[in-house]
Order: C-alpha cells, then sequence, then structure tokens
C-alpha cells in the first residue's frame, strides 16, 4: 500500500501548453488521430508524438490502433472529471483573433464537457429536469425521471447495472452553475445527438441544438429556447 501520491507527475503533464491543447480538445469524448491532435495544438507532428507518448505513460489518455491508424482519447471519464474543475481557477487565455472571439462564444453556448451536455444548452436542459421533477437538486434521479427517461430512449436500468453514478452535478466553467453529468448525462448527450437535436460545430467540442432540437426538448422536458449566438 502506497504512503503518498506522486501528484507532481500529474501536474507536470498538465503543466504544459500544447499537452494541455490537446487534453481539452479530447474533452469532446472523441478519438483523435495524433495529426489531428497536432493541428489542435498548433505544434509540428513530430513534437506532438512526443507529447502523446507522455500523457499515454502517464495514464491521462488511451490509445486504440485500427489498422495503420491510431486513435487517442481520454483514459476515462474520471479524467476528464479531474480535469473539468481545474478550468473554474484556470485564467482565461486572451482573445488575439475574431476567429478565436467566435469559437469562444459557440463554446460557452454549447460544447461537450466529455461525454455530457455543457454551456448555456447543458446548464438550460438540468434546469428543465429538475423543473419538470426528473432530477433532484442533490443530485438524484426520480422515479418520474425514471420512467420519462426510458420512454426517451434512456435505458436507464441497463445504466443503474454499473458502476458510474447515475446522475451528477458537474459546474459548468462558463456559466458557473451546475449542468448535468454521470451516466444519465451521458446517455441523455447521446441521445440528442442520436435523434440530431444537437449537432456539432466543426471539429471541436462545440456543438448547437438544431430547430428540431428546440421543438423536441421544449416539448419533451419544457427547457426553455436558448438565445442566439452573435
Amino acid at each position: 500500500m502506497p504512503a503518498e501520491v506522486d501528484l507532481a507527475r500529474i501536474a507536470g503533464l498538465l503543466a504544459d501548453r500544447s499537452r494541455a491543447a490537446m487534453l481539452l480538445a479530447m474533452f469532446d469524448g472523441r478519438a483523435w488521430t495524433a495529426g489531428e491532435l497536432a493541428r489542435a495544438a498548433e505544434i509540428a507532428p513530430s513534437t506532438a508524438s512526443e507529447h502523446l507518448a507522455r500523457l499515454l505513460t502517464g495514464g491521462l489518455t488511451t490509445v486504440v490502433t485500427q489498422g495503420r491508424h491510431r486513435y487517442f482519447r481520454l483514459a476515462g471519464t474520471e479524467i476528464a472529471e479531474a480535469i473539468e474543475p481545474l478550468l473554474q481557477i484556470a485564467p482565461p487565455t486572451p482573445v488575439t483573433s475574431l476567429r478565436a472571439a467566435s469559437r469562444g462564444r459557440a463554446l460557452a453556448a454549447g460544447r461537450t464537457c466529455y461525454d455530457h451536455l455543457a454551456g448555456r444548452a447543458g446548464v438550460a436542459l438540468a434546469d428543465a429536469l429538475r423543473a419538470r421533477g426528473i432530477v433532484t437538486d442533490d443530485p438524484a434521479l426520480t422515479p418520474v425521471g425514471r420512467d420519462a427517461l426510458t420512454e426517451f430512449g434512456v435505458d436507464v436500468a441497463d445504466l443503474a447495472r454499473g458502476r458510474r453514478p447515475l446522475v451528477r452535478d458537474c459546474l459548468d466553467w462558463t456559466e458557473r452553475r451546475s449542468h448535468l453529468a454521470g451516466a444519465v448525462g451521458a446517455a441523455l448527450t447521446e441521445r440528442l445527438f442520436a435523434l440530431e437535436w444537437l449537432t456539432r460545430v466543426g471539429s471541436g467540442r462545440g456543438v448547437r441544438v438544431t430547430e428540431a432540437g428546440k421543438d423536441g426538448l421544449r416539448t419533451t422536458f419544457g427547457m426553455a429556447p436558448l438565445p442566439e449566438v452573435a
């Protein structure tokens, strides 16, 4: 049984702008190639490979090989859950271009926080679920919520057999309020993508609620309309 943990090792992995940029890119829950991560971090492919090797050895990422291609992703939900609170205290990066400003507004409007919905869209959905009695403020899933989500196409019974908490609050770093995480938050977000109520914005973490999604979320969960992104 170890007497201590090597926190400095993990902190060292995070204490590099290029590695941090690649980890944040992988916060969209998808698998990325080394070349894609190099472009996201704006570094050379050879440099990206060195950083990815360190992240892999440090246990922050995992790699899947398909044929000649290797795909990198965060090692699990616990990695995302550990990094997300750091975003609450991290200073914002200076906005130096119109593109960066537009990207920031899009991420604030809606994004994936690893595998669940975040930003104004995520907070609005969490508020609607509480107002409908689907989840409580604790948070916990109610019997009414189990029925409603099962009817919506989320297999709550199967999720309950897993080790991951069904629902969990995740403090949103742009809204400073909680959105819904946990197994239900992830499954609900997956269902929204499958229904095309959510769609990706570009190649990053940004998402937007489609017109069909606005109608469906209002009808199904009573979610209020979101302001348009300027």
